[in-house]
């Protein structure tokens, strides 16, 4: 029979935010790290993630030849616009990707649709309450959450969780292919991401 510290009681488990949006998904990949840092300090630097400050040689070559495709489309337009800072609201604000919802001091997920398996991505628009039920074929949803926890007293684990769901055989098989290819880069992007987290918090924050 397990025994319960009155003092301390068991954490009862509790839904994340993600899996209302996501709560199944045909390709996942999942990437933790534990922070030097409270909750509170984690999730002020997850919020104020800065993406251009997101790089190491997978990071930066996965960018570099997943733009390629675009860039010989745009290339008589003139030189693409490079943002000086782009945080999650930046992100959200300029681009077809959404904020889904978010538990302040807890979690924050975002999302988009679209076919981002091919070479030039076709972006969907679609409104936060409409992305759960969206099931076009042709299309796929990548739903994305970045948590804090507390990790025993005074640290924090930040966990980058990036799910795809894809509802017709077709592109459920295209992207099967694409992410054989991709996997390796998400995982680098994941672990940089969380390195510039932890950067940021261990200095306790960009306050």
């Amino acid at each position: 029979m397990t025994q319960i510290d009155a003092e301390h009681p068991a954490t009862v488990p509790r839904e994340l935010l993600i899996d209302r949006f996501a709560p199944r998904s045909d390709f996942a990949l999942t990437s933790h790290r534990v922070v030097d840092a409270d909750p509170d300090t984690a999730y002020h630097a997850v919020r104020e993630l800065d993406l251009t400050e997101v790089h190491g040689a997978l990071v930066d070559a996965a960018f570099w030849i997943r733009g390629i495709p675009e860039r010989m489309r745009s290339r008589e337009r003139g030189p693409e616009r490079v943002p000086t800072r782009l945080t999650l609201d930046d992100l959200t604000a300029g681009s077809e990707w959404v904020v889904l919802g978010e538990r302040p001091g807890e979690e924050v997920t975002f999302g988009a649709v679209g076919r981002f398996w091919q070479p030039v991505v076709e972006w969907r628009p679609i409104e936060p309450r409409d992305f759960a039920d969206f099931a076009e074929p042709g299309f796929g949803k990548i739903a994305c959450s970045l948590s804090v926890l507390p990790y025993g007293t005074r640290r924090s684990l930040v966990t980058y969780d990036v799910r795809t769901i894809l509802d017709d055989p077709p592109s459920w098989v295209g992207f099967r292919r694409y992410w054989r290819v991709v996997k390796p880069f998400v995982g680098a992007i994941q672990r940089a991401t969380l390195r510039s987290i932890a950067d940021t918090a261990e200095r306790g924050g960009a306050r």
